[in-house]
């Protein structure tokens, strides 16, 4: 237990890796054992099973780790950091890299994730999505003031972190304090934008960030009054020198960093107004969005295509390429609609009614090979490509159309109308043959 103490204490941003990995394993190894007690009935399948699992463990361990256990280590050891006493050196200096190690991992992992649950950042309310997709949670006209903001707390955290006390002056101190402030509001809002069970997970890497910045202030004070008054720097000049003469002490940092912050914020504002922000760029950067909590706009109804046929997908692509004809239905959600997707409809529904058994194998090869393929095509440029690769099959699609149907263009055009709307049809052209024959008689 000594050397393991020691271990520790020497290394503890390797000893936190190292332990996040072995949870992984054992999460891993629990995962495997679950699967075979559950669902495995005869031997054979369970040893292939086991076989499966055992070459699969290094990889799930490692995942697990990586990506799920040691962002929750990292925030438990922020969290108890916090509260650690300050007096010891080794734990500041373990802390710092703590910080450093959770703002770049924290960063990665955030964007990682955001890509996971489809979260479109470059699309704002007024764009249609499709599927699960969800607008971005951040005005994308208020980016420069967004990240602005960050820089500046980030700025703030560096100047505190990594520049000796006995060189920066305290007014300099609360500056960088009001600096980290505006950053970790940002965060804040952030996260309460973002709050719910389906994304909780994004609210994560805010709350370090609350803990990085009171547990900067809380060691720098704590620093600072430490410091003999020969080793505490001043500025030359006379009016900045009488404001540090009234932060001495340094627990008054916070509250004179809070009052900093109007300031500070009018300073940052007054720039980006050159560069075309307006002042209340901070606010519309959350409220001018949907799906959010603090949006106030309502974006228009996602439209649906079904991730599993070729045709569907390629709807989606870029207007311009793929000419989008109309809103259709398809299992009871809508989806775009093209002339190629309607061709391609009309042409398996000719091949149902008059070739039946070739139709089930076809479709039977197209289930096996198409599906995989079709469910990688995730952004408009991959669906385009598709569309463009379709074209030779749209013409023969077409071709067979034209000589198997006496109204071929009837046909397509009714393809993807509600049910409703084609039985009313059906109906107004049986009536309109009736009347023809009434009349020529």
């Amino acid at each position: 237990m000594k050397r393991i103490r020691n271990f520790i204490q020497k290394m503890p941003l390797f000893s936190s890796v190292l332990f996040s990995l072995f949870l992984g394993f054992w999460g891993a190894l629990f995962a495997l054992l679950a699967g075979l007690l559950e669902g495995v009935s005869s031997p054979t399948e369970w040893l292939a099973y086991s076989l499966e699992g055992l070459l699969a463990i290094p990889l799930v361990s490692f995942l697990l780790g990586a990506f799920v256990v040691y962002p929750l280590v990292l925030t438990a050891v922020n969290l108890v950091l916090l509260f650690a006493p300050a007096k010891y050196p080794p734990l500041r200096r373990a802390a710092k890299g703590f910080e450093v190690v959770t703002l770049v991992l924290g960063s990665l992992y955030s964007v990682l994730i955001q890509a996971l649950l489809e979260i479109c950042w470059l699309d704002d309310w007024q764009e249609t999505l499709y599927n699960s997709q969800v607008h971005t949670p951040i005005y994308t006209q208020a980016w420069p003031t967004v990240l602005t903001f960050l820089l500046a707390g980030l700025a703030g955290y560096l100047a505190l972190s990594f520049i000796r006390l006995e060189k920066l002056p305290p007014l300099a101190a609360v500056l960088a304090i009001s600096a980290m402030y505006l950053g970790t509001a940002e965060m804040i809002a952030f996260a309460v934008q973002v709050f719910s069970t389906q994304y909780l997970i994004l609210c994560l890497f805010p709350f370090n960030c609350v803990l990085i910045t009171a547990k900067t202030i809380r060691y720098k004070i704590w620093e600072w009054n430490r410091l003999s008054e020969a080793q505490k720097r001043t500025w030359r000049n006379p009016l900045l020198n009488a404001l540090n003469q009234r932060l001495k002490n340094a627990l008054c940092w916070p509250f004179a960093a809070f009052l900093l912050m109007g300031p500070l914020f009018g300073i940052l504002v007054g720039i980006l107004l050159l560069f075309g922000q307006q002042p209340d760029t901070w606010i519309r950067a959350f409220t001018e969005t949907s799906d959010w909590n603090l949006s106030q706009r309502t974006a228009p109804q996602n439209v649906y295509y079904d991730e599993h046929y070729l045709c569907t997908v390629a709807a989606g692509g870029h207007p311009k390429l793929v000419k989008p004809l109309r809103m259709g239905e398809r299992h009871g959600h809508r989806v775009v609609v093209n002339r190629q997707l309607c061709i391609a409809n009309a042409f398996e529904q000719i091949l149902e009614e008059r070739t039946p058994r070739l139709h089930r194998r076809i479709r039977h090869l197209y289930d096996t090979c198409g599906f995989p393929l079709a469910r990688k095509i995730r952004s408009r440029r991959a669906a385009d490509a598709v569309y463009l690769l379709m074209k030779p099959l749209e013409w023969f699609f077409l071709a067979v159309l034209y000589l198997c149907d006496a109204k071929p263009e009837n046909r397509i055009a009714v393809q993807y109308l509600p049910r409703a709307a084609v039985e009313t049809a059906q109906k107004g052209s049986f009536a309109a043959a009736q009347s023809g024959r009434t009349s020529r008689t």
